[in-house]
């Protein structure tokens, strides 16, 4: 999958914001995808001193919808299903900053508990099989107002 095509047609980010470049696996429970966003000069969560590690929450975030829409998808749903993050639990940091050149990062998404209401979700973060990253997060999915 290319972040052009299907990742941005799968998670409600747009350009830059879409920060995973390819999903190597996924299944039931599970998502695996890459990045090197990280190491673009221009990365939109960037400061002059790097991309802090926290910002891997954001990489997680984003696995977890793409599972999630992925999942949807094999049931035959389409669409974007907006969803607002509202919990981070358990977040661990093992770096102050990602290393831009280390190499690409691994993001793992594992869906612990999903309804039509909202999710939870494991997530870590791996550089070269480095933890970097790792948390829980909870996303909620607002109902949509009806026309009429």
């Amino acid at each position: 999958m290319s972040i052009e095509t299907d990742l941005a047609s799968l998670i409600p980010h747009a350009g830059r914001m879409c920060l995973l470049d390819a999903v190597l696996a996924w299944d039931a429970t599970t998502l695996h995808a890459r990045s090197s966003s990280h190491a673009l000069p221009d990365h939109p969560l960037r400061t002059a001193a790097g991309l802090h590690a926290v910002h891997l929450a954001e990489y997680g975030a984003q696995a977890m919808a793409v599972h999630g829409a992925l999942r949807d998808r094999a049931q035959g749903i389409t669409g974007v299903k907006p969803g607002r993050l509202v919990s981070l639990r358990d977040v661990l940091l093992a770096v102050e900053f990602v290393d831009p050149l280390a190499g690409s990062v691994d993001v793992h998404a594992e869906c612990l508990y999903a309804d039509d209401v909202g999710a939870q979700y494991a997530f870590r973060v791996e550089q070269g099989g480095r933890l970097l990253a790792s948390g829980r997060a909870a996303v909620i999915h607002p109902s949509q107002p009806t026309a009429g």
